[in-house]
């Protein structure tokens, strides 16, 4: 498995090709030990997944309040979307810029998003299913979330959006006294 680093610091996509013969195809999703040097010593405690049917919909930005603070390792296991991660780590030097990747079951990437950013994603191509490998337990009281049209954070989504859910058209514009996130 291959780690490159991102423009921002912590931020990282992490790559590994799915080997193929006659019967079909193997790729690792996961190896705790390849991936050591990007997640230390956390554990994987939650996994999920998700399903999006329509091209151009926008789930998130999400992210959760420490101490529920996670690190996501986020793949793609089928169609295409543009993977997104904002940085909200207080005193970064990086402080609510983003980085987005293109994910796709053929280019074998997976965004590692650390605590302290906000998460999200954009579909390109239709029913595109998501893996997501967390670190920390879902906690309700805890999660947080930013408009994914937020003039300060001025992501280039690819497409329009559409298909957002209520929560995520109702998430708060960032406060202009907002300093972010201490972990």
């Amino acid at each position: 498995m291959n780690i490159d680093a991102t423009p921002i610091e912590g931020l990282a996509v992490a790559s590994g090709g799915a080997r193929a013969d006659q019967r079909g195809s193997f790729a690792r999703l996961f190896c705790e030990r390849e991936l050591a040097p990007v997640i230390g010593a956390r554990r994987i405690l939650q996994s999920n997944l998700s399903r999006t049917n329509a091209v151009g919909a926008v789930r998130g930005l999400h992210f959760q309040h420490p101490p529920h603070a996670e690190m996501k390792l986020v793949r793609c296991l089928r169609g295409r979307v543009l993977d997104v991660a904002v940085d909200l780590r207080a005193g970064s030097a990086t402080f609510l810029q983003w980085f987005g990747e293109e994910l796709t079951p053929g280019n074998g990437r997976m965004m590692i998003i650390p605590e302290g950013f906000a998460h999200g994603f954009q579909v390109l191509e239709p029913d595109s299913e998501m893996l997501y490998l967390h670190t920390a337990f879902y906690d309700a009281p805890s999660e947080g979330g930013l408009r994914y049209n937020d003039p300060r954070l001025a992501i280039d989504w690819p497409l329009p959006a559409v298909d957002l859910s209520e929560r995520d058209q109702h998430h708060p514009l960032i406060p202009t006294d907002f300093a972010g996130i201490t972990l």
